[in-house]
C-alpha cells in the first residue's frame, strides 16, 4: 500500500502564520471592503424600487433606442419586487457591484501590464488559466481562511472568481490594436504613455467593456455559492429553499437572479456597443 502524503498541516501552519504576522493588514483590507460595500448598499437602499425601475428603463432606452426592450427590462425588476425579494436583491447587487468595482480596479491595470510586457504575459497566463478552471467553491476557502464568514469574504471570493475575464480581454484588446495606427502615432512623436492613453486604450475599449460584461455576469453567478459564507441576499433564499426542499420558493429566488442577470447583461452589452467602430460587426 502506497504511503500517504498530506500538505494540510503545512497549509494550516502557513495560514496561522499569516494571521499572526499580518492580522492588522487583513483587518484593514476587511474594513476598507466593508466600508465600500456598506456605502453601495446604503445608496441602493435609499433608492425606492420604482425609481430603480424608472432609471433602468431610461438607461436601457438611452443605450439601445428600443422601447420594447427597455420596458421588458423594467418589468423584470417589477417581477422581483412582486416576489417580495427587492430588499434581498439590493443586498445581492451591493455585493456584485463592490466585487466588480474591485475586479476592474485590479484587472484593467493587470491586463495593460500583460499587453505591455511579454514577461508579465508569460507569467500570468498560467495563473489566469488556473483561476478559470478551478471550481468556484474553491474560491471560498482562502476567503474564509483569512477573513472568516460574512460579506467581506463573499466579496473577495467573488472578486477572485470574476477578475480573469476583464484581464484577458483588456490584454487581448490592446494587443489587437492595428500596428499601422500605432506606427502613425509614433511617427507624429507620441511617447509610449501617450500611445497607450490616446491610441491603444480607446481602440481597445470595446474589448475591455466586453470584459466588464463578462466579469459582471461571473460575479452574479457567484451569489448562491457566496451565500454559503454569509453573503445573504437572493442567493441565501435559494440556499434555504434547497435545504428545506421548497421548490416554489427556490423557483422564485432563482427567477429573481435570472432577472437581475438579464438586466445587467443587456445594459452592459448595450454600453459596450456604443464604443464599437461603425461598420465593424
Amino acid at each position: 500500500m502506497m504511503p500517504e502524503f498530506h500538505v494540510a498541516g503545512w497549509i494550516d501552519a502557513f495560514v496561522d502564520w499569516l494571521l499572526l504576522s499580518y492580522g492588522a493588514l487583513f483587518d484593514g483590507i476587511s474594513a476598507g471592503i466593508l466600508a465600500l460595500l456598506l456605502r453601495i448598499q446604503a445608496g441602493l437602499e435609499w433608492l425606492p424600487w420604482w425609481a430603480a425601475v424608472a432609471i433602468t428603463i431610461l438607461a436601457a432606452y438611452s443605450l439601445t433606442r428600443r422601447p420594447g426592450l427597455s420596458l421588458i427590462l423594467g418589468s423584470l425588476l417589477v417581477m422581483v419586487v412582486a416576489f417580495g425579494l427587492w430588499p434581498l436583491a439590493v443586498e445581492t447587487l451591493a455585493v456584485v457591484i463592490a466585487s466588480v468595482v474591485l475586479a476592474l480596479l485590479l484587472g484593467i491595470p493587470v491586463g495593460v501590464l500583460m499587453a505591455e510586457s511579454r514577461w508579465a504575459n508569460a507569467a500570468l497566463q498560467p495563473v489566469l488559466d488556473a483561476m478559470q478552471t478551478m471550481p468556484s467553491f474553491v474560491y471560498l476557502i482562502p476567503a474564509m481562511m483569512l477573513f472568516g464568514l460574512g460579506k467581506v469574504p463573499a466579496v473577495l471570493a467573488t472578486l477572485i472568481y470574476s477578475t480573469p475575464p476583464v484581464i484577458r480581454l483588456t490584454n487581448l484588446g490592446i494587443r489587437q490594436v492595428s500596428p499601422e495606427v500605432q506606427e502613425a502615432a509614433l511617427a507624429y512623436g507620441a511617447t509610449r504613455w501617450q500611445l497607450l492613453k490616446e491610441v491603444r486604450l480607446p481602440l481597445a475599449m470595446p474589448s475591455i467593456l466586453a470584459g466588464v460584461n463578462q466579469t459582471t455576469m461571473m460575479a452574479l453567478s457567484m451569489v448562491v455559492i457566496a451565500s454559503m459564507i454569509g453573503a445573504r441576499g437572493v442567493g441565501e433564499e435559494v440556499l434555504l429553499a434547497i435545504n428545506r426542499i421548497d421548490v416554489g420558493r427556490g423557483f422564485e429566488a432563482g427567477l429573481a437572479i435570472v432577472a437581475l442577470a438579464i438586466v445587467m447583461d443587456r445594459l452592459t452589452q448595450a454600453f459596450a456597443r456604443r464604443w464599437e467602430t461603425p461598420g465593424v460587426p
